[in-house]
């Protein structure tokens, strides 16, 4: 049975094919079109798996939407009939930057643009599946028979916070907050009020390592926490329940916090408390939720899911600080993994098939072929040489012991917001100058921002305060003391590091950089960071090497090719072709 996702009008659109219970791929849009968290119909995705997957819908049995229409008009009319006359703000496109109005109908927008891409008359059915429900689904291709599940969002299409019970091939809810009792609401205004952008919410998380406790007392009076493990935001400091994103502060968080920051003005010490206010508070507020969860319910394992499930350092704290003895977050934990998530609801507990996969792996993206490659190097005009397994591991592992930036690239594409070791940048951990190199070289970012530490699994407890594998970089557990001076520049301000772990099985290849850098160094860990330059995570070759001529990256390999090559012409062109993208 085939079952192919669908999502538009909406932030992360994308397509994902659910194959007799296991993903075929999932394509994420914004990788093809090149713009980042797009709301377009996935149209060069469906491009990529027609002409590379074979996709054929005369083969599909059901299209599945991540969002339930009834549910989410009657949240939006209820939301605007909420406080007239402010409430008709949230009608104003500029109240919900990251969603087109036209999601109140997205399964007719999904049958318009199919139409358009096939011309099919008979389109296969299209069910749409409830927000909170596609994103609980992860819980099917995790490691547990039994599981509770938490949701976290800035908002689904009838909640921002769910508490469900997963057992084999079940999803039942146990309770859900209202609407605008939001954590990623939150997170997201304040991520905006600090000037920096929707998105940029791990920005913030970086920036709070910096600051104090000054504003974290007041910063509590926003997130009351309610009985049973509830939580609410307080409305006397936020209005984004009637005006969005447009003003989502009143008078009394201004005067409390301070006013809004410009992009162009410099970061404070005001800044970086309030982000440690912002932060500190999240994290209270989920474990609030966490620890009496695991009060009431008696399995020991829990999955996260939703955007807030990013929060590396919150979901270590849970780690940490809760009775829960092991936490799984998918790599699509945002909406870029409902698409494939509303599938899983579909097969599994709807129509009460069987699980069939335990994900341990996220490279269900595009890959592309050695002739793929050689036909980009070529049109790029670089001198390239092949050099085989464990030669070029050597190679990339002597390099990175010389402490030169390496730009990964690899077989299929992983999924998700994170570079996991297909689509990666690599570099030496042991120096802390590489940390500074890469940002004022390579990805011209703020200096604050931490790069993640790449660890054999083996070794993970060795480096980490860490018992569990994370293949997935969604923990950022504490550095151990003996270990900061090895590895400095995977260590931030903080003393966390958000870590990946690398098994055999799973990536051979990048292991075995990872395995020859040990030998060479006696540091089983690499600087990883994602293989992009204010852009979407590469996919295609061609997408890497505009993005290593534009850049001050020594070394570029692809599958196994190994260039280190740059002319100006191909250096020259690679920058107009930027910057001539819509």
């Amino acid at each position: 049975m085939n079952v192919l996702g669908i999502s538009t009008k909406t932030h992360d659109s994308g397509i994902a094919l659910l194959s007799n219970g296991v993903p075929a791929f999932v394509y994420e849009e914004e990788r093809f079109n090149r713009e980042k968290h797009t709301l377009k119909f996935p149209n060069a995705a469906l491009n990529a798996a027609v002409n590379g997957q074979g996709l054929d819908l005369r083969d599909v049995d059901v299209i599945t939407a991540p969002w339930d229409m009834k549910r989410l008009r009657r949240s939006f009319f209820r939301s605007v009939m909420s406080k007239l006359p402010e409430s008709l703000n949230l009608l104003r496109p500029g109240a919900r930057k990251t969603q087109a109005t036209l999601i109140v109908n997205q399964s007719g927008w999904i049958r318009v643009g199919l139409y358009e891409r096939f011309g099919y008359a008979n389109l296969p059915e299209i069910v749409q599946v409830p927000h909170h429900d596609a994103h609980a689904a992860v819980f099917f291709v995790s490691p547990f028979e039994e599981a509770t599940v938490l949701v976290m969002d800035g908002y689904g299409d009838d909640t921002a916070t769910s508490a469900n019970i997963g057992v084999a091939n079940r999803i039942d809810r146990l309770w859900h907050d209202d609407f605008f009792d939001s954590l990623g609401m939150l997170y997201t205004c304040v991520t905006e009020h600090l000037g920096f952008e929707v998105f940029q919410e791990g920005i913030v998380m970086a920036l709070a390592a910096l600051g104090g406790p000054t504003y974290a007392s007041k910063f509590k009076e926003l997130i009351p926490l309610k009985p049973e493990g509830r939580i609410a935001i307080n409305r006397d400091y936020v209005s984004y329940d009637t005006h969005g994103l447009l003003k989502p502060f009143k008078e009394k968080f201004f005067e409390a916090f301070g006013p809004a920051r410009h992009p162009s003005e410099p970061l404070t010490d005001h800044h970086y408390d309030l982000a440690y206010a912002l932060q500190h508070t999240v994290e209270e507020a989920i474990l609030h939720m966490v620890r009496e969860l695991s009060r009431r319910h008696l399995s020991r394992n829990l999955v996260l899911a939703g955007g807030v499930a990013l929060n590396c350092v919150a979901n270590a704290r849970i780690l940490r600080d809760s009775d829960y003895e092991a936490v799984w977050v998918p790599p699509i934990a945002s909406d870029s993994g409902v698409i494939l998530g509303s599938t899983l609801y579909h097969y599994h507990h709807t129509l009460g098939n069987e699980r069939r996969l335990v994900m341990t792996h996220p490279f269900y993206g595009k890959g592309y072929t050695d002739a793929d490659i050689t036909r980009a190097l070529d049109a790029a005009g670089l001198a390239y040489k092949r050099i085989e397994g464990p030669e070029l591991f050597k190679q990339t592992a002597r390099d990175l012991s010389e402490q030169k930036i390496v730009g990964w690239f690899q077989d299929r594409a992983e999924i998700g917001p994170r570079a996991l070791g297909n689509r990666s940048i690599l570099s030496d951990a042991r120096s802390l100058k590489m940390k500074d190199l890469i940002n004022a070289r390579v990805k011209h970012r703020e200096a604050f921002r931490p790069f993640a530490p790449a660890v054999l699994v083996e070794h993970v407890s060795e480096y980490f305060d860490l018992e569990q594998p994370d293949p997935f970089m969604t923990m950022a557990p504490k550095v151990r003391a003996d270990k900061v001076d090895l590895i400095p520049a995977a260590v931030h301000v903080d003393g966390t590091g958000r870590l990946q772990t690398v098994d055999r099985e799973n990536n051979p290849r990048y292991y075995a950089v990872i395995e020859e850098y040990a030998k060479l160094t006696g540091i089983p860990v690499v600087l990883n960071t994602s293989f992009n330059r204010q852009e979407p995570v590469v996919n295609g070759p061609e997408d890497a090497i505009s993005c290593y001529l534009r850049t001050d990256m020594d070394v570029l390999v692809l599958g196994n090719f190994y260039v280190t090559e740059k002319n100006p012409g191909a250096i020259r062109r690679a920058r107009d072709a930027f910057d001539d993208q819509p």
